[in-house]
């Protein structure tokens, strides 16, 4: 459901509800052998938001945490084993899953880590080799 600039999600079982408000900082794609194993995918579709606007409304207690580095905790349903969000700590930032914010218009804007990528995507998007400058990263693009 939307509310204004509130989208609201959940994991699987809908045991875990989430809310953000605002803008996300960042859409885009993730190519990080992390990102990709943790979602059995070849590609990650994130939206970042300041931990200030993303809120557990039910279920906090059924979160489960994986942090395999410093930089990733990676947030689940322990009742579904449905990922809710990654919580980013050096960069200060929350990446909720796109796929659990229905109403959210996914409009990504930059792929990460494309030097890590198992699939090629000609989309027209800059193709970071790993993530921009402002994020901690060296900023280098990589063709399509």
């Amino acid at each position: 459901m939307t509310m204004g600039n509130q989208y609201e999600g959940r994991c699987f079982c809908g045991g875990v509800e989430i809310s953000v408000t605002g803008r996300a900082a960042a859409m885009g794609f993730c190519h990080c052998e992390s990102c990709r194993h943790w979602s059995a995918g070849p590609i990650n579709a994130f939206s970042l938001w300041a931990p200030e606007n993303v809120k557990v409304t039910k279920g906090a207690e059924l979160l489960e945490t994986f942090a395999k580095t410093d930089a990733s905790h990676r947030k689940w349903c322990k009742s579904c084993g449905g990922h809710v969000m990654t919580d980013h700590p050096e960069m200060g930032m929350v990446d909720v899953y796109s796929a659990i914010l229905p109403d959210l218009k996914f409009e990504p804007e930059v792929h990460v880590f494309y030097s890590e990528k198992v699939v090629s995507i000609k989309d027209g998007l800059p193709k970071m080799a790993d993530v921009p400058e402002e994020m901690g990263g060296s900023g280098d693009t990589l063709p399509e």
